[in-house]
């Protein structure tokens, strides 16, 4: 067996490549959003300043909300789905995979437009049809985080055994299968909730206010504020992704705890 061997010039070449991408940017773009007035010393003036604008905290929970029903949607069709084709629809597999790859291939105007008009005219009036779309965006990444997952269990044997015991195919699902692929769970809900909350092109083609369509706007009024909005939006997604990353693993460990 060939033995595998750190190579430590490439892993500190690595590191430094990253810390010149992201970091030195992210930590400018910091340093110069607490600029003061005139760009003269540092204060909290300019996230003072976004905090207080017009649409800010309707935009910013608008985007919360329809991130958070866009997630909970894919999850509720995606499982039963990946379920049955893990199970008993292998015939389908490669038909499912095509239509999940669709929304990469199809261009975002004809995507926006085309199913807008398609939908139930309750739908078309309401900002809830960016639900949807954000369902549809994300079932690339979705399909592949749950398949993945499923693959490394024994399902059919935990469905067999379920089953056996006398449990709903629902009971199965929700209590067997949920928590062994607690990864592949998190892992769609996370992609889908990130994809949602920074959905732009969609939502301005169909003409709503998100916090992405509203920091466009607000952003041409303040240069540094601009600065100021977008540090907010990354170290804010980062905050949301890292607490739905955690609450699985803090609820698995209260689980244990408690047994």
């Amino acid at each position: 067996m060939k033995r595998f061997t750190l190579k430590w010039p490439l892993v500190i070449s690595s590191s430094v490549l990253a810390l010149l991408i992201f970091v030195v940017p992210l930590y400018g773009a910091a340093v110069y959003s607490f600029k003061g007035n005139g760009g003269k010393g540092h204060s909290w003036t300019n996230y003072q300043w976004l905090i207080h604008q017009d649409g800010f905290y309707p935009s910013l929970l608008t985007s919360l909300k329809l991130a958070v029903l866009a997630a909970l949607l894919t999850l509720a069709l995606m499982v039963p789905t990946m379920v049955y084709l893990n199970l008993k629809g292998q015939k389908y597999k490669s038909l499912v995979d095509f239509l999940c790859i669709l929304p990469l291939i199809i261009p975002v105007v004809s995507l926006a437009i085309g199913a807008q008009v398609a939908m139930p005219k309750i739908l078309q009036n309401s900002e809830y049809e960016l639900v949807f779309f954000f369902v549809i965006i994300a079932l690339p990444y979705t399909y592949r985080a749950l398949d993945t997952s499923l693959q490394t269990i024994a399902l059919k044997t935990l469905v067999e055994a379920s089953r056996s015991l006398g449990a709903s195919w629902t009971s199965t699902i929700i209590l067997v299968i949920v928590p062994a692929i607690r990864s592949g769970i998190t892992g769609a809900l996370f992609l889908t909730f990130a994809l949602s909350i920074g959905e732009y092109t969609i939502t301005s083609l169909l003409h709503w206010e998100t916090f992405p369509t509203w920091t466009v706007v607000a952003a041409q009024q303040n240069i540094l504020g601009a600065i100021a909005i977008s540090v907010f939006s990354f170290v804010g997604a980062i905050a949301l992704l890292s607490v739905i990353a955690l609450l699985p693993k803090r609820s698995a460990q209260r689980v244990e705890v408690d047994e």
